[in-house]
């Protein structure tokens, strides 16, 4: 007679979240296993992770440390799992993102399905319109200073899935292996890469930040997208009462606001034109800002409006050099086309969505 496995994992979960992971692609872990390689024997590699996941004695390996450079400078430092954890993270995601999704507020739009980076920028272009004033935040390294304590007891109240919670935990405290071998044990954070951290983020930021803004200050307006939040005031007072506010939330939640990309500013248009040091701000690659804007008579007026950041038309333009097309002249326009068309039709789906000409 065969001994009942602790957990009830049907086999087919194991094999859906294989499919959404080849869909996906992804780099290869510590193991250095490509997908091709996995698929080599695939359905023995699926049946010993299945079997490793019903007993209960799966142990998710070392994530990979890849440093990636930033816009702004410095590193962030990606945590790459194996493809079989890949496998196991997006098995687990499929079961636990149901039960908090529903949860979480409407203003919330990183990483979340069914909403976008666009969808985030519309509400605050309406709201900028609406409100005077904005604080613009973001979270200094949030992926890496997430409390495991306090996200646990997040995932404890929303799941009761034993093996769910088994993982999420086992995930959390996962080590990172460095280019050298180096492993460095971790007790907070969760690694920026691993599919399931996105999910986390948003839980722990729920609780830290969103939720707690729609009860202490219920007269602003956040709009957040992961680490980076707008927060709409009607006062200049109001905006710096809510900066202080969020700063000392946050670092009770041993999180801290970037002093860098932190920022209240005043909103000016036609309607709006007083003299304030900031009237611009950047989120998610747009730079909301007044510009030119013309009315059905042909007149121009000023308008608060969001296009392309300076920042995101500098990486465009250093892209663009990146391909010495004055080495290209062989190439005929079909073989240019092929090579340069699908960046540069997502810089047109991504950066032509508001304000297609900048004045």
């Amino acid at each position: 007679m065969t001994k009942a496995k602790p957990f009830d994992i049907p086999k087919r979960w194991v094999w859906e979240a294989c499919l959404q992971v080849k869909r996906n692609r992804g780099a290869a872990g510590i193991d250095q296993q490509s997908m091709q390689q996995f698929e080599e024997n695939q359905s023995k590699n699926l049946y010993r992770l299945w079997n490793q996941l019903s007993s209960g004695s799966y142990f998710p390996p070392a994530v990979k440390a890849v440093p990636i450079p930033k816009k702004s400078g410095g590193e962030r430092i990606l945590g790459i799992p194996t493809i079989t954890d890949r496998i196991a993270q997006t098995g687990v995601k499929r079961v636990f993102e149901p039960l908090v999704e529903p949860h979480f507020i409407r203003d919330s739009y990183g990483y979340r399905p069914g909403r976008s980076a666009h969808d985030a920028m519309q509400v605050v272009k309406w709201r900028c319109w609406e409100y005077d004033w904005v604080v613009e935040f973001d979270i200094k390294g949030l992926f890496d200073h997430i409390d495991h304590e306090r996200l646990m007891r997040a995932v404890h109240k929303h799941c009761e899935i034993r093996w769910v919670v088994l993982y999420i935990e086992r995930w959390l405290t996962a080590p990172m292996q460095y280019a050298d071998g180096m492993q460095q044990n971790r007790t907070k954070g969760t690694p920026q890469g691993g599919v399931i951290s996105p999910v986390l983020a948003n839980l722990f930021l729920h609780y830290a930040l969103d939720r707690w803004i729609r009860q202490e200050l219920r007269s602003v307006r956040l709009c957040r997208y992961a680490d980076d939040g707008v927060v709409h005031c009607k006062s200049k007072a109001q905006a710096e009462y809510a900066l202080r506010k969020i700063s000392r939330r946050l670092v009770e939640c041993g999180l801290e606001i970037h002093p860098g990309k932190t920022r209240i500013v005043y909103c000016k248009d036609i309607n709006r034109q007083g003299n304030h040091d900031h009237t611009e701000f950047t989120f998610l690659g747009y730079s909301f800002r007044p510009r030119k804007s013309v009315d059905k008579y042909g007149r121009i007026y000023p308008n608060f409006t969001p296009a392309a950041s300076p920042q995101a038309l500098k990486s465009m333009r250093q892209t663009v050099r990146s391909w010495h097309l004055q080495l290209k002249c062989d190439k005929s326009l079909f073989d240019l086309s092929r090579m340069f068309n699908p960046i540069l039709r997502g810089w047109w789906q991504y950066y032509g969505r508001f304000y297609r000409k900048r004045r």
